[in-house]
């Protein structure tokens, strides 16, 4: 759902410009109440693990593909603020490295990709986790509706958008049920991943999962006629694998499937690139500012083998997704730890 430069006209990309400016700094505070010494190197892991799925585009319908858009499961395993954070940072190295997505649309791919997704999906998630059993099976089930949601929704939100401010005379309504009907297709795969790479956290290390946090429920007890919370268990979850082993694994199949097994994704237009062909949206379409760029399109300039071109851009683009990843979240680790740090508490 990569908008790309002319779709959206330059008053309603500055508009949501700012919105997303303003998103994203109210999210760097929020982040650094989520993040810690745990947490923080998991936060560029996930980003980078976002970059290398959306690479892996599906067949949903005849002629058109999707991809996974990311929001709901980060905010899921890093909390919603850092989830805003980690999809900002993998749209700003696919819109300035790749030419995916445009420059002057940044504002639209943020505002669409990573704060809608994330907010509706962490909503209907904390929403389930509210009225379902508290067990770790239900987090995972959670996860799958969460982002089956927020995909239709991403789509809702770009039909949105594109009324107020699209720069072709196109029918709204047939935009609307072309982008809901095939995006709902597309929100199955999202579901699929999501949940299945949220279950496989959750059984190797429970305790890193945000959206897992006070999962357990309380013991209650008799006492004197009336119901009580048991004290909680003061014995940390059982971790069945260290946090450097998992952030290895994160990499290495981050790694294989943007280096190897993206060669052997769907070459289908996605979903927003087939409605914006078959309903004309794309008619004012401009030149991306960096398709000269030597790793445009997901391929290595002068590299003439396919699939060692776009192996290589994909492998550069997790190293490049997860270092500036990385160097943001450490940096709000760190503005957290000076912020309580013992100076600053008075004591």
């Amino acid at each position: 759902m990569h908008v790309p430069d002319g779709f959206i006209d330059a008053p309603t990309s500055a508009v949501t410009g700012v919105v997303a400016a303003g998103a994203l700094a109210v999210s760097l505070r929020g982040a650094r109440r989520e993040l810690d010494e745990r947490t923080a190197p998991l936060a560029g892991l996930v980003a980078a693990f976002i970059f290398a799925v959306q690479m892996l585009n599906f067949p949903v319908a005849a002629g058109t593909s999707g991809h996974l858009l990311g929001g709901a499961l980060a905010a899921i395993l890093v909390g919603p603020y850092t989830a805003v954070l980690c999809v900002s940072v993998v749209l700003l190295m696919q819109g300035v490295l790749f030419a995916d997505g445009g420059l002057t649309a940044l504002g639209v791919n943020i505002t669409d990709m990573a704060i809608v997704t994330t907010v509706v999906s962490y909503a209907v998630f904390r929403g389930l986790l509210a009225v379902l059993p508290r067990k770790r099976r239900t987090v995972t089930v959670a996860s799958f509706v969460a982002a089956l949601v927020s995909v239709p929704a991403a789509a809702v939100a770009f039909t949105l958008i594109y009324a107020v401010g699209g720069t072709t005379d196109v029918s709204i309504g047939k935009v609307a049920t072309a982008m809901i009907g095939v995006h709902l297709l597309i929100g199955i795969g999202e579901a699929v991943i999501t949940a299945l790479t949220v279950g496989a956290v959750i059984a190797v290390r429970p305790d890193l999962v945000h959206g897992a946090r006070g999962l357990q429920q309380r013991l209650r007890l008799r006492v004197n006629g009336e119901l009580v919370d048991a004290p909680a268990p003061t014995a940390p979850v059982a971790a069945r694998t260290s946090r450097r082993t998992l952030w290895v694994t994160g990499l290495v199949t981050s790694l294989v499937l943007a280096g190897f097994v993206s060669f052997y994704a769907s070459a289908n237009p996605d979903g927003l690139e087939k409605v914006a062909h078959d309903k004309g949206i794309d008619r004012k379409a401009e030149k991306h500012a960096t398709a000269d760029s030597p790793l445009a399109d997901y391929g290595v300039r002068d590299i003439a083998d396919a699939r060692l071109s776009g192996g290589l851009a994909g492998v550069i683009g997790v190293g490049v997704t997860i270092v500036a990843g990385s160097a943001v979240f450490w940096a709000l680790r760190r503005r957290r730890s000076d912020d309580v740090s013992p100076v600053s508490t008075g004591i």
